[in-house]
């Protein structure tokens, strides 16, 4: 019987200490036949859910939503460096794709491309529900090049602008092909929604590297919803995170463990 994990956290890192927590007292050993790391055992949830009430509260000291610090003393490798998430965050709103890459997340959010006539077609519509909601000069930010790609996220940020009450725009970065790659987006889509003056996020996980992948991609994560909602021209809201992959790798488990051994049976807030 699957068994779900939820928690209620205040903020990114708060959320990333329950969670390690958790997953030793309630993952199960998963054995991967195929895809990253095939052959070697992790230990996984079935399934999980974070409500972050707090995503935006950011660190004083480095001026970017908190990412977990582990003691020096620990000598245990921090999950994520500054370094690293400075380089990251712009990631998700870039469409750029590097040599050798299939897709990035930025990509398919910001400059995935469409078949022309599907641009012709929402570009001519007199009256149509794009128009309605952007207006013609906004569409040439959200459909643009010759070769036509879509913007996503300029979509939703209109289309929040004009009509905030609707339930229609979730960020999509999966695609059917995508189940022909060898490693398919873990991250499959990010669910939005504006309630009471605050744009929400709900972004969904088919695997999730829970020590150093779950703090990097939720800090990000957080980095695009607060420019969006500044965009939009609200509050940045709640985010409610779930996976069904969530997971700790062999290497991070003796991390986890050894961090634990030093709190005893209270791992919360190491």
């Amino acid at each position: 019987m699957q068994k779900i994990i939820s928690i209620e956290a205040v903020t990114l890192d708060d959320s990333w200490f329950q969670l390690v927590w958790n997953i030793i007292e309630h993952g199960r050993d998963f054995k991967i036949d195929q895809g990253s790391f095939a052959g070697s055992v992790r230990k996984e949830f079935d399934f999980v859910v974070a409500h972050i009430k707090r995503p935006w509260e950011r660190d004083s000291v480095h001026g970017m939503p908190l990412i977990p610090r582990i003691p020096e003393h620990m000598n245990i490798p921090a999950p994520v460096t500054d370094d690293y998430l400075i380089d990251y965050a712009p990631y998700l709103l870039s469409g750029e794709v590097a040599e050798g890459e299939s897709y990035t997340y930025g990509q398919r959010l910001n400059k995935e491309p469409i078949s022309k006539t599907m641009a012709d077609e929402m570009l001519r519509l007199s009256g149509s529900i794009y128009r309605n909601h952007c207006g013609v000069k906004a569409l040439e930010n959200i459909i643009y090049d010759a070769d036509k790609f879509l913007s996503q996220v300029e979509l939703a940020i209109e289309v929040y602008r004009e009509h905030p009450r609707t339930n229609q725009m979730c960020l999509q970065v999966a695609k059917p092909s995508d189940m022909l790659l060898i490693d398919p987006p873990c991250l499959r889509h990010i669910d939005t929604r504006v309630q009471d003056g605050k744009l929400h996020f709900y972004p969904y996980f088919r695997s999730w590297d829970l020590w150093s992948g779950y703090p990097a991609n939720l800090a990000g994560i957080s980095m695009l919803q607060e420019h969006m909602a500044n965009e939009i021209g609200i509050e940045q809201g709640e985010m409610i995170c779930a996976s069904k992959g969530l997971h700790l790798y062999d290497y991070s488990v003796d991390f986890a463990l050894a961090r634990c051994m030093v709190e005893g049976d209270n791992c919360k807030g190491f």
